[in-house]
């Protein structure tokens, strides 16, 4: 995920890093040379000449862009949505540390404390590998014991398996007298919690808008723009090029906007930071633990760069 601190106005005419336009670019040009050529032959084709105006267009226009502001809301709330779990994400699994080493009995620097901080933060890299489909192997071989990293490799929900590891670890304390049942009925609310996550960022994941939107409105917007010449070249003459290809970014950008931050799991410049999101999440449950770690980068800390 790419933001930027507040720049000049005048440079931000320039931004392209982070800017759909590289993906656009090669259509604008091709856009604009059917333009061209409308202009030079007075909107005529194979000597017929195009009974367009701009009448029409200014309908359809208003329509289209009804329907792409629905679109466009749509995929945000999708985005945001994701955004708000994964802020919950490390708002429980803090509680759930913070639990872990104040109400359950264990000594500070324990080794079942230990034990309980890897789950954690192997829970928030598993999800965030199974959300994008990476493979998780490192990132399990790191925090969590061989039997059990080894035990993960074949099965599809890791977060779970590891939750429910939680869980066992949660038990054997109940039963060696360190957790009562207040306790333990405190741990399984936020344990819960970081089910209900799990589930939302499934649900996100697995059901994406439906597709007869997209091509609908994919169609409409190359169609509205490459005979939008016909209409304007009687108006506006040489100008037409240069307003075509200015509509018609405004209407292809925001089409390619709604297509990639409708999944905001990916790997896109303008998707979660997820990288970013599970550092600082395990930067913190290593800090309540006591551990010098590298200070996080600022980018890195405030969810900036993926």
């Amino acid at each position: 995920m790419i933001t930027r601190d507040r720049q000049n106005w005048f440079r931000l005419l320039f931004v392209w890093q982070g800017s759909v336009l590289p993906q656009i670019l090669p259509r604008l040009l091709v856009l604009l040379i059917l333009s061209m050529i409308v202009v030079y032959y007075h909107g005529e084709f194979l000597h017929y000449k195009v009974p367009l105006n701009a009448s029409p267009f200014t309908l359809i226009g208003i329509a289209l862009a009804i329907f792409l502001g629905f679109y466009n809301n749509a995929s945000y709330d999708r985005f945001w949505e994701g955004r708000k779990l994964w802020g919950a994400l490390l708002n429980d699994t803090r509680s759930l540390y913070r639990q872990a080493s104040t109400m359950g009995g264990y000594e500070a620097g324990a080794p079942e404390l230990k034990d309980f901080l890897h789950l954690l933060i192997a829970f928030v890299h598993a999800l965030k590998h199974q959300l994008r489909q990476t493979d998780s192997s490192a990132d399990m071989q790191r925090l969590l014991p061989l039997h059990l990293s080894q035990s993960l490799q074949n099965i599809q929900f890791k977060p779970i398996i590891i939750m429910q590891q939680m869980g066992k670890w949660l038990e054997k304390g109940r039963k060696e007298g360190k957790i009562d049942s207040i306790t333990l009925a405190a741990f399984d609310y936020n344990l819960n919690n970081l089910s209900t996550i799990a589930g939302g960022c499934e649900r996100i994941a697995g059901t994406p808008i439906p597709f007869t939107y997209k091509v609908m409105l994919h169609r409409t917007v190359y169609m509205y723009c490459f005979l939008l010449p016909f209409g304007l070249v009687d108006s506006i003459g040489w100008m037409t090029p240069l307003i075509v290809v200015f509509i018609a970014y405004t209407f292809m950008a925001l089409d390619a906007i709604v297509y990639e931050i409708e999944e905001p799991f990916g790997v896109a410049p303008n998707d979660l930071a997820l990288n970013a999101m599970s550092n600082t999440i395990e930067f913190t449950l290593r800090e309540m633990a006591g551990e010098k770690v590298e200070r996080l980068s600022k980018d890195n800390a405030d969810f900036m760069v993926d």
